[in-house]
């Protein structure tokens, strides 16, 4: 059979994720934090787009009317686009319905045209510097304060006249850890450093004495021991209470009492002494605060019943589209065919933010609906749920409303929530054809069952998997075992100790 060469033509269709599908996507799934952070890249790369710092848009005359929502929900989108040039959207690499096509028309409908936006840049509420002697900015008035590593190092510069103990004890500053504690062996810092090993633990002695008392040690039972040394109470009694630290963890009173060789009367001083102690005395210094969640969405309850869900407007980036610029300045063909790419670009920013606001209200108003139960009477009603019933509810693809409940958080007067805690998986009923329950349900009802157990009558996991049943709950006794350890509840022969000895940090007993 001869080989020949031709030429051939085939239609064909397949999905190409463009660089805009790939933006609209990503979108999606983003914080309101990163979505903030990725705004403010555009608005410095594209010169069409302006931040929009006056406020909703429903104070401004020419801004365009607001786009509806849906009745269950009460909310206000700020982000708007001014109308673009007739022929500005020939230019996308896809089209907006390959993003967003499982919408409804009135979902998508844009708002009717306003004005063509300012008409030079000092319309807009600029937020640059000033450059008088007077304008000082607020951010040069602050001073931050000295982190645990700097306060060492002050300390050091003291401390060690040596220049070979300042590098040693350098190198050490480094390895200490934000609590307080050195995260290198001792012998290998000093085989690295090139160093004996009697010379690098002499520098580490001094570093230990440095304020916080406790810094530079490489254990808790060491960083007590250094404060307990300063308090110049760290006795052979105390010292062997410090070696056997888990036994004191444990409430094993009988041990304890053997190895210290006191009385339960100085056991429960020596006790009340460890508590004072501080065992990360490094998070004294520099410690970064921690920032509170900030709530995509708010669940608030309507006086005359149900709920309404509503978008945190504070999260939405309000970004505007200057086509006026683009009117006077497009004159060259370079000129207008790079305006042109940014024109396009904006709008399809505009449009992905504000068509993400419309998704995670949707989703957020779905969850609302189907964890009814959750909102009314607590976390005991709480339904099972995955991300297929959602998507079928709302119209959409599984993906979709993945993206969508990744890093969001629900503000309800139960609490703050990440809307992915109200999907949970099933656990089946014991009675046959009974309701089934959300494993999130069966965790609660598990720690409600061990929190009211008294000292006589500890429950062992049988006893839950029989006590779970009798409320119509089907679960295996490794399935308590397992959901007892993610939520960090000891076992029944740990909580009876525990309970046995609930007097034991003020009068330890010797039964």
């Amino acid at each position: 059979m001869a080989l020949t060469q031709r030429l051939e033509m085939r239609q064909g269709q397949s999905l190409v994720m463009t660089p805009q599908l790939q933006q609209a996507i990503k979108l999606l799934q983003m914080s309101n934090i990163e979505v903030q952070a990725f705004v403010e890249q555009e608005l410095e790369r594209n010169p069409l787009l302006e931040r929009d710092e006056s406020g909703p848009p429903a104070t401004r005359d020419d801004a365009p009317a607001e786009p509806p929502v849906a009745a269950v929900a009460d909310t206000s989108l700020t982000l708007r686009e001014d109308a673009p040039p007739a022929d500005a959207s020939s230019d996308l690499d896809t089209s907006y319905d390959n993003v967003y096509g499982e919408d409804s028309a009135s979902d998508r409908a844009d708002a009717p045209a306003g004005d063509s936006g300012p008409s030079n840049w000092s319309e807009v509420r600029g937020g640059g510097r000033q450059d008088g002697d007077d304008a000082m900015s607020l951010e040069a008035t602050l001073a931050r304060a000295p982190n645990l590593h700097e306060h060492l190092a002050e300390q050091l510069q003291v401390a060690c006249t040596d220049a070979r103990d300042r590098l040693i004890g350098a190198y050490l500053i480094d390895a200490i850890d934000e609590c307080g504690y050195l995260t290198v062996d001792v012998v290998t810092a000093a085989q690295h450093l090139a160093v004996p090993v009697p010379v690098l633990e002499n520098v580490l002695k001094s570093i230990q004495k440095f304020d916080p008392t406790g810094v530079g040690a490489r254990s808790l039972s060491e960083c007590l021991a250094l404060q307990l040394k300063e308090r110049n109470r760290l006795d052979p009694a105390m010292q062997a209470l410090l070696d056997n630290l888990p036994l004191l963890a444990k409430r094993d009173v009988q041990s304890l009492l053997r190895l210290t060789q006191v009385t339960s009367e100085d056991l429960s001083d020596m006790i009340d002494e460890i508590k004072q102690l501080n065992p990360k005395p490094g998070l004294k210094f520099g410690t970064e605060t921690i920032q509170p969640v900030v709530p995509d969405i708010y669940v608030k309850e309507n006086p005359n019943g149900g709920y309404t869900v509503e978008l945190n407007n504070d999260t939405l980036p309000r970004v505007l589209i200057n086509t006026r610029y683009y009117a006077t300045t497009a004159k060259g063909k370079e000129a207008k065919a790079y305006l042109t790419d940014c024109l396009n670009n904006a709008n399809w920013l505009v449009r992905s933010l504000d068509q993400r606001a419309r998704t995670i209200l949707k989703v957020s108003t779905e969850i609302v609906r189907q964890q009814d139960g959750f909102f009314v009477s607590g976390v005991t009603h709480l339904r099972p749920l995955n991300l297929r019933a959602i998507a079928e509810a709302i119209g959409m693809h599984e993906s979709t409303v993945s993206r969508v409940t990744a890093n969001k958080y629900l503000a309800t007067p139960r609490g703050t929530f990440e809307l992915k805690y109200f999907f949970t998986s099933s656990i089946a009923s014991s009675a046959e054809g009974g309701e089934a329950h959300s494993a999130e349900a069966v965790r609660h009802h598990i720690r409600e069952l061990i929190d009211r157990e008294v000292p006589a009558n500890v429950l062992s996991d049988d006893r839950i998997v029989e006590l779970l049943r009798g409320t119509g709950i089907d679960i295996a006794r490794r399935t308590v075992a397992k959901y007892r350890e993610a939520m960090r509840i000891p076992s029944s022969v740990e909580r009876r100790r525990l309970k046995q000895n609930m007097a034991f940090p003020d009068g330890v007993s010797a039964s």
